[in-house]
């Protein structure tokens, strides 16, 4: 028999495709807020939010006679007809957030708007309303979420630890003070105040807030438009990688967005400058048309998807790979680096283990932590927002005004805010302005600028050299080759002779004149202009092992790959240049794309400053 459910079977359904553990609550909470035009925002969690989350906003608020209205389903004012799901420019828009809550927590909501006299207080538990009454409060809104899943308890047995749910939600507040540096942000967990952004719309320095200085000094700043698209962020030079994407986040219209389309951009963009397993790290807010994208593919809107994904990816890769040509992309070496201690120094443990370091406290500057007596006010309050008792005692009330600054009208996600600092584009590196000094072990060339102190691996820049120029040569219809007096003779397994078809093309394109000499034997009667004798022969035995590795050779960046690393083994070892050879070796590798590392990922460029240099004479 068919029959339909029950309206609080139907909730709790619909509430688990959107609420899954605190950290969905956060989120939608969060961006609830920002939608309503928050200059501050507080989020504060009690045992990773399982027990307790509160995040308090001095946005618009929402009008007395329409706070129960905004916890039915699909009740929003952000759209009102389909058109309107083509061109969202909110974070929020399905009107599900408040009314999924609701559906598996106590849920209790204190709101007043500018124009209201007295703000309105509603308690609603498992979507039924328990109390509602006028109550004074500042501007804006404090939703207090409390007992996740305590009505459906299967639920609640597959969240993670504190400590993991804890790590979720602090991630998330994190990336989102990015997103919006004109934001003021503050993160509680446990009682303890992890940051406190400035909201000063210096988005360098809410990363030196929230992460570290350490982090924040290795960055390159990207700044680049074209088209519908518009990205500015911070990426690593090619010295500074990690092991996993954590540190790669991404935002598209203010959204944090998982995307494979921008990752693939990015790896194209740092494709030869770092070791395969070795991911670097972007903050990246890219801004596009609304009409461009679709936000509504998924329920927690985490994933996205763009009208012209290649576009997308290529905008990506091409603004990444010209910060990454600036000066600041050259490897630093510095004073910290030599003079290691042996062992580490002891550290105090963590107050909580899945949090983030503490900023150093010279990196606090920015941080805007309130004084100690301050401080100490503020965790009375929150005692008494904690405590189930005082609920609804004029203490809330107080706690909740502590953090609210001036409303201001509703702020436009997609559109540039004056008070956001963009960051400075780096200027291209400059060849012209070296000084060559000479070369050490066969090996490095020094040069110097006005600032810095180089070294050079003339190998490694060899490679890149002899790399592009075999890349160049196979894209272009028309190859350079020079006749040898003595053909070289390739000898080849017969797997691989079986399979020529498939190499000797290729081969051809790239310079050589390859032709069959008997069963598994060919005659290489010219070779690409710009090598030698010795680095075609080298060039050409690790070619073809690569194809009798059975690697295929359909496209180019199969070809690539293959040219990537048959170019190891011909390049020079230990030759000492002379200065027209070192002269010329830098004019070549000033043509290059990529003069900065070689096609494995090696740099070759390393800097030191002289302000590093003085630091280890103690100069300075």
């Amino acid at each position: 028999m068919i029959h339909v459910l029950e309206k609080e079977v139907a909730d709790k359904i619909a509430a688990g495709e959107v609420i899954e553990r605190p950290l969905s609550i956060v989120k939608e909470l969060v961006e609830n807020s920002i939608d309503a035009g928050a200059r501050s925002i507080t989020v504060e969690i009690k045992k990773g939010g399982k027990n307790y989350i509160r995040v308090t906003d001095d946005g618009c608020g929402i009008k007395s006679d329409e706070v129960e209205i905004a916890f039915l389903r699909h009740a929003t004012s952000k759209i009102s007809r389909a058109k309107d799901l083509e061109s969202i420019e909110t974070l929020g828009f399905r009107g599900e957030a408040l009314a999924s809550i609701a559906a598996v927590s106590r849920t209790e909501i204190i709101t007043k708007t500018a124009e209201e006299k007295a703000g309105t207080r509603l308690v609603i538990e498992g979507s039924s309303i328990a109390e509602r009454e006028a109550t004074g409060c500042p501007g804006g809104t404090t939703i207090v979420v409390r007992d996740l899943f305590y009505n459906t308890p299967a639920r609640r047995k597959f969240m993670k630890s504190d400590a993991g749910e804890s790590s979720a939600v602090i991630e998330f507040v994190s990336q989102i003070s990015l997103a919006y540096p004109h934001l003021r942000i503050r993160m509680i967990s446990n009682g303890n105040m992890l940051f406190s952004t400035p909201g000063k719309g210096d988005r360098y320095k809410n990363i030196l807030t929230v992460f570290s200085r350490e982090l924040g000094d290795g960055l390159i700043p990207v700044q680049a438009e074209e088209g519908n698209l518009r990205l500015e962020g911070y990426i690593s030079n090619p010295g500074e990688s990690r092991a996993t994407r954590k540190q790669q986040i991404f935002f598209v219209n203010g959204r944090v967005v998982d995307s494979k389309v921008i990752q693939k951009g990015i790896s194209q963009a740092y494709a030869d400058k770092l070791f395969e397993g070795r991911f670097p790290i972007a903050f990246l807010f890219l801004a596009i048309r609304p009409d461009s994208l679709d936000v509504n593919i998924h329920p927690n809107k985490r994933e996205i998807r763009f009208n012209d994904e290649d576009f997308v990816t290529e905008f990506i890769r091409k603004s990444l790979r010209e910060a990454l040509l600036s000066k600041e992309s050259i490897p630093e070496v510095k004073e910290k680096m030599l003079f290691r201690r042996p062992f580490p120094e002891p550290t105090v443990a963590k107050r909580e283990s899945a949090a983030p370091e503490p900023v150093a406290a010279a990196d606090k500057i920015e941080a805007e932590v309130p004084p100690e007596e301050e401080q100490v006010n503020i965790k009375k309050l929150l005692s008494n927002i904690r405590n189930e008792e005082d609920r609804r005692e004029p203490e809330l009330r107080e706690a909740v005004a502590e953090y609210q600054v001036k409303p201001s009208p509703e702020a436009d996600i997609f559109v540039e805010s004056s008070e956001t600092i963009l960051p400075k584009t780096p200027a291209p590196f400059d060849f012209d302005e070296l000084t060559i000094t000479g070369s050490i072990f066969g090996t490095y060339i020094t040069a110097v600028d006005e600032s810095c102190f180089y070294l050079i691996d003339q190998h490694a820049a060899h490679e890149r050299i002899f790399f592009e120029k075999l890349m160049k040569q196979y894209r272009q219809s028309e190859t350079y080759c020079q006749p040898v007096m003595l053909p070289i003779t390739l000898n080849v397994s017969y797997d691989v002779a079986e399979s020529q078809d498939d190499w000797v093309p290729h081969l051809n394109r790239m310079g050589f004149q390859a032709e069959v000499f008997g069963p598994r034997t060919y005659r290489i009667k010219g070779i690409p202009a710009f090598m030698e004798l010795e680095e075609a022969e080298r060039f050409l035995k690790d070619f073809t092992e690569q194809a009798a590795a059975g690697i295929k050779i359909d496209n180019l960046p199969a070809i690539e790959k293959i040219i990537m690393r048959s170019c190891k083994s011909a390049v020079k070892a230990h030759d000492y240049l002379k200065d027209e050879e070192i002269r010329s070796l830098f004019e070549e590798l000033k043509q290059c794309e990529n003069p900065f590392s070689c096609p494995h990922g090696r740099p070759t460029f390393i800097k030191m400053t002289q302000y590093e240099i003085e630091k280890m004479f103690k100069r300075v």
